[in-house]
């Protein structure tokens, strides 16, 4: 580090610094304050650590310290927190510690870089506990309403190319929705019900438990009911033999299979009838509100690209890769499924209206 009076580019950039800083250290500390436990602790003691990189460039800055603007992004943080939730901040905080610049920082101390990688992975084991207990509806979120926008988004420009009546065009908007949502909701159902009849039936049966005073001390089977159940020989018979020396039970509710985390059939049927019908319903909503022929067609693919950029930012966020990566991965797929039937029904129909 250099002895002489900084410059004013060097000054500027160790405002920028302590005011990154100060933003971290202000984040972790809202972060603290919506968390409990183990999770506020460590929140709580990574703003402690940034306030030691604070200190590091006011040290530097010595009387242009002085206060600094709050970033926007810190703003724009919070209010991504109120909506989308604690996971998703910190899923932005993680990609934000490892876009660190400190290793190549001539002024940052080698301990202040190896700071900021340590705090990444800190950042992502919060996140993916989070991201853990909520893949499964998340998963369920993405694919129904993604699946409602692309469908019908292909469906009613795959008609409208082929040059029918508008209202037939709606009508078949409404239709696509309606049995693509409906369709989801059964599949979703027969899905969720089957997974809990198939646990319940390798649950044990409780009727057994009354077997075990009458069994043979020297002569019973029941070492093969544990081993069946993946005990090898030597503990198995172990625990049989326990079993039968406290006459408890022997085929205990709590080693049938576990349905928590299943969830209802009924719940699972509804939520993605509704995923798939708030995503289908974008692709028509010019035709309901009254436009026809190209323009509807027009503003139905825009309106739809606009929603899958958004989804695929939101995905790309979550998973800690590139936003508009996973945005522009989006807006290909739907736009091309698009595309399809556009070429399709240009050669089948007669022409656009």
């Amino acid at each position: 580090m250099t002895t002489l009076a900084p410059s004013p580019g060097q000054i500027r950039r160790w405002r920028r610094a302590l005011a990154e800083e100060r933003a971290e250290a202000r984040i972790y500390r809202n972060l603290a304050a919506r968390a409990a436990g183990a999770e506020r602790q460590i929140l709580t003691e990574l703003a402690d650590a940034e306030r030691r990189h604070e200190a590091h460039w006011e040290n530097l800055l010595g009387e242009h310290a002085g206060p600094t603007r709050m970033p926007l992004r810190v703003a724009i943080l919070g209010f991504l927190a109120r909506v989308f939730g604690f996971v998703f901040v910190l899923a932005l905080v993680q990609r934000s510690e490892e876009r660190s610049t400190y290793e190549a920082d001539v002024d940052a101390t080698d301990q202040m870089a190896a700071d900021e990688r340590i705090h990444s992975e800190v950042i992502r084991a919060l996140a993916a506990r989070g991201r853990a207990a909520m893949s499964g509806s998340f998963r369920a979120a993405v694919f129904g309403a993604n699946d409602g926008l692309v469908s019908n988004l292909a469906l009613v420009l795959g008609i409208g190319a082929a040059g029918v009546a508008d209202s037939t065009v709606l009508l078949t908007g409404v239709a696509g929705l309606l049995a693509g949502a409906l369709s989801m909701a059964a599949g979703e159902y027969v899905s969720v019900k089957s997974q809990v009849e198939l646990l319940s039936a390798s649950a044990p049966d409780p009727r057994s438990a009354d077997a075990v005073a009458a069994l043979d001390v020297d002569a019973n089977e029941l070492a093969l009911v544990y081993r069946a159940r993946g005990m090898d020989a030597e503990a198995a018979a172990a625990r049989a033999s326990d079993v039968l020396a406290t006459h408890s039970a022997a085929l205990e509710a709590s080693e049938a299979p576990s349905l928590d985390g299943v969830g209802s059939p009924w719940m699972a049927a509804g939520s993605s009838f509704l995923f798939f019908a708030s995503g289908a319903i974008i692709p028509i909503l010019p035709w309901l509100f009254g436009l026809s022929g190209v323009p509807a067609m027009a503003l139905a693919a825009v309106l739809v690209g606009i929603v899958l950029m958004v989804t695929g930012g939101v995905v790309g966020v979550l998973s800690g890769s590139s936003p508009l990566k996973r945005a522009l991965r989006q807006l290909a797929i739907g736009y091309g499924a698009a595309a399809a039937t556009i070429v399709l029904g240009r050669l089948f129909g007669t022409s656009v209206s």
